[in-house]
């Protein structure tokens, strides 16, 4: 075999992690190499799941809104009505994200390597085509960022046809009737409550006594509001004790109370896997921590000090954004590159409806770390704008320590929590009291203005303790 090509780094995976680490290496003049083992760039859960997924949210809240207007507008789905319909601008949308993506690495020098990689010692990857032929490429440094796949466990007998993973779901042909999932996840959450606003009967089981047991149970208490006021039903501290699929291709789910549950499809949503047992880390001595990811220090660095990994390979929070700045400072750090101060703020959004998201501390950890806690409100129905899209059921959280002072941490349920929860986060990385949304000027009407109304109600509550 020739003498394999040689980079200053490569990096293996091309989704948020990869990405982002392949440009700041090339930018700061390194030579890199990008291996992907996809047609297009960008990672395989941007195009199976994130992008098509928010598109198909989009339709289930255009119905939602025409519901809402129901006395001058009339609304319903055809019968029979076909997933694909549901997302005319897909393909528009992943063509443009693709080709930005590919762009952004090729303006940057980046060589871009097609093909499945496996590490064959700690700096040779070999890199097998489509065709079966095999090329092998030398790297000072490796960024892994391979990133991970639904796991199915052996009992749910994923067919990925009566049965399917969040790889799969969007694979329908016709919206079913009915469609039970397993699991009380982000994916779980954003899936249960998509379907059920396009019609589809949908019960949502999981172990735990609520869905996203690490969000507010406030704001968990209103999604549920939500969820199960348009039809869904949560099924919640059950365990499934058997899942058949039968003659007719229906999905019979029983649990641990004897309930039988029977549905057209199931969505099986109970957690992911790093995709690593194909990369040669044995080979390399890297080594695994636990569930199978791959152990890493504050730098991202595994146990062979020049092979770094970042994102999903590495466990939780496994979010786009954070696998970015993961990979950023990965490659900071091998190249002696200061990346600034560790992120101690990372926001949370989950793409449900409504839409939850929070950023910084919980009135648990509040209360355990500063010996109290002030919690400001702001409901929705109290936001002029929320009223005129129709989105009073949300709600807006200020949490600061017993003197009402320096904010601590935000929380938000209902439509653009998302995008809304970026305003206390920079309110918190600039170390500001709850007063500042009081002290100056909001737009009106604007979704914004709930952080008055919460930093009034929690001036409030100061004034009423005389403190």
């Amino acid at each position: 075999m020739s003498t394999p090509e040689a980079f200053d780094f490569i990096v293996i995976g091309s989704g948020p992690g990869g990405q982002k680490a392949a440009i700041q290496a090339a930018k700061a003049g390194r030579r890199v190499a990008v291996i992907e083992r996809e047609r297009r760039v960008g990672g395989a859960c941007v195009y199976t799941g994130t992008i098509p997924s928010k598109t198909l949210r989009e339709a289930a809240l255009t119905l939602l809104t025409v519901k809402r207007n129901a006395q001058f507008l009339e609304c319903r789905l055809k019968e029979n009505m076909e997933v694909g319909a549901l997302m005319t601008r897909l393909d528009e949308v992943l063509a443009a994200h693709a080709k930005f993506l590919g762009e952004s690495l090729t303006e940057n020098g980046i060589v871009q390597i097609p093909g499945r990689a496996r590490l064959v010692d700690p700096h040779t990857v070999e890199v097998e085509s489509v065709r079966g032929e095999r090329q092998r490429f030398r790297g000072d440094v490796i960024v892994l960022a391979t990133g991970s796949r639904p796991r199915n466990p052996p009992e749910v007998p994923v067919d990925h046809e009566s049965i399917l993973d969040s790889d799969s779901i969007l694979s329908m042909l016709y919206l079913p009737r009915s469609l039970t999932v397993l699991g009380g996840g982000v994916i779980a959450t954003e899936y249960a409550s998509i379907f059920s606003l396009l019609g589809v009967t949908v019960t949502m089981i999981d172990r735990g006594p609520r869905p996203l047991g690490f969000i507010d149970p406030e704001l968990v208490d209103r999604f549920l509001e939500h969820f199960t006021s348009h039809g869904g039903r949560w099924i919640g501290g059950r365990q499934t004790t058997k899942v058949e699929i039968g003659r007719l291709g229906e999905v019979t789910t029983t649990l641990d109370n004897g309930e039988r549950i029977v549905s057209d499809k199931m969505l099986c949503a109970l957690g992911r896997s790093a995709n690593v047992e194909t990369l040669g880390l044995a080979e390399a001595g890297i080594k695994q921590g636990k569930y199978g990811v791959i152990a890493v220090d504050e730098f991202y660095r595994t146990n062979v000090p020049h092979i770094y990994a970042v994102g999903d390979v590495i466990g939780p929070p496994a979010l786009g954004s954070t696998s970015m700045e993961q990979g950023r400072r990965a490659v900071c750090h091998a190249i002696g590159l200061n990346p600034g101060a560790a992120f101690d703020l990372v926001p949370i959004g989950i793409y449900s409806v409504p839409e939850l998201a929070s950023v910084g501390l919980t009135e648990a950890q509040v209360k355990e770390k500063h010996g109290g806690v002030l919690v400001g409100r702001a409901d929705f129905k109290h936001v002029a704008r929320a009223h005129i899209a129709g989105h009073q059921s949300g709600m807006l959280k200020l949490i600061t320590g017993p003197d009402g002072g320096k904010l601590l941490g935000v929380h938000i349920v209902g439509e653009g929590a998302t995008d809304l929860v970026h305003v206390g986060e920079m309110a918190l990385l600039s170390g500001s009291d709850a007063s500042i949304f009081h002290e100056n000027i909001l737009n009106f009407p604007t979704l914004g203005e709930a952080y008055r109304i919460a930093a009034l109600n929690l001036r409030n509550q100061v004034l009423a303790t005389g403190k």
